[in-house]
């Protein structure tokens, strides 16, 4: 497959995890967060399984193997989904959406820390951008606080166990299928998250059984197409393209989910949070090395001004 494949192939799906976005702050209203999130994870997993067992892809992993795994599924799954579910509770999809957006930077960040990537003064400058911007969102009105302060700190956390995700699973598809890491991250995370659901809600399925139909259609939607199909062909890009130009993308996820929260859920879009998006959007085109890359394919005599 060609990089510019890729690239539409990425675009498309942050289309769908910006309306994902979306999806999961109305299921959050009607189901109880860990439990949803349990069960839409275990159904992404078995969407997953039949690639896996037509093409005789699945092949047990090696005890070394499983310790890159391990950071996959704790990071990717347990503690992402877990604290998206928990923050989207008590805040707006405009702003999940706009401090996940910061995904991109962090992982460059922890790319450099651990996959030991270089940093430009660009680089650094498009981060410290990348955190202001987070900040417009986070602490914007009068007060100086948001009123959804709890949930955006939820969301904060959501952001940061993906993008150390990240570093694990490229780890863990240089010698596994990337079909097959994805499949057993959301089998294995599920059941840890459902576990931890009978503890903090241990009435979720009981009030999960009086949902509305629609409401599980769209559990249904988010789970196999978003959720499970959507993480399959973003982990295999990240195989393809490293961390840092994979990340790039969820620069697109915010706008979807901006534009979706407005005219699905009718969410005030506020100066502060416009201003947030600019300056993540220019943050991560600095920080996660995309200006750069622009810079080096450039003329030399283009730079000059020649």
């Amino acid at each position: 497959m060609t990089k510019r494949a890729v690239y539409l192939i990425m675009t498309f799906n942050m289309l769908v995890w910006g309306l994902n976005t979306v999806a999961l702050k109305v299921l959050v209203q009607y189901l109880p967060p860990l439990t949803m999130q349990s069960l839409r994870i275990f159904l992404a997993g078995l969407v997953l399984l039949p690639f896996l067992l037509f093409r005789n892809r699945w092949h047990p992993p090696k005890a070394g193997q499983w310790r890159h795994l391990a950071g996959a599924i704790l990071f990717g799954v347990v503690g992402h989904h877990s604290c998206l579910a928990l923050g989207l509770e008590q805040t707006s999809a405009t702003n999940a959406a706009l401090i996940l957006g910061l995904v991109p930077l962090t992982t460059a960040l922890m790319a450099v820390v651990f996959l030991r990537d270089r940093i430009s003064w660009m680089r650094g400058a498009g981060i410290l951008l990348g955190f202001l911007g987070v900040a417009f969102v986070v602490l914007r009105g009068s007060t100086g606080l948001g009123g959804h302060t709890v949930g955006d700190l939820w969301v904060l956390g959501a952001m940061a166990t993906q993008a150390a995700s990240f570093i694990y699973i490229k780890k863990a598809t240089d010698t596994l299928d990337a079909k097959q890491v994805t499949a057993l991250m959301f089998l294995t995370g599920s059941v840890v998250i459902f576990i931890i659901s009978l503890f903090l809600d241990p009435k979720g399925l009981v009030q999960a059984m009086d949902t509305p139909a629609w409401v599980w259609g769209l559990f249904f939607a988010s789970g196999v197409i978003a959720t499970g199909l959507g993480h399959m062909l973003y982990n295999s890009s990240i195989h393809r393209l490293g961390p840092g130009q994979s990340a790039i993308f969820i620069n697109l996820t915010p706008f979807f989910a901006l534009m979706g929260s407005s005219f699905f859920l009718q969410e005030t879009i506020h100066l502060s949070q416009i201003a947030g998006f600019f300056l993540i959007a220019a943050g991560v085109f600095l920080g996660s090395g995309a200006a750069d890359e622009i810079k080096r394919t450039l003329p030399a005599g283009h730079l000059s001004g020649k």
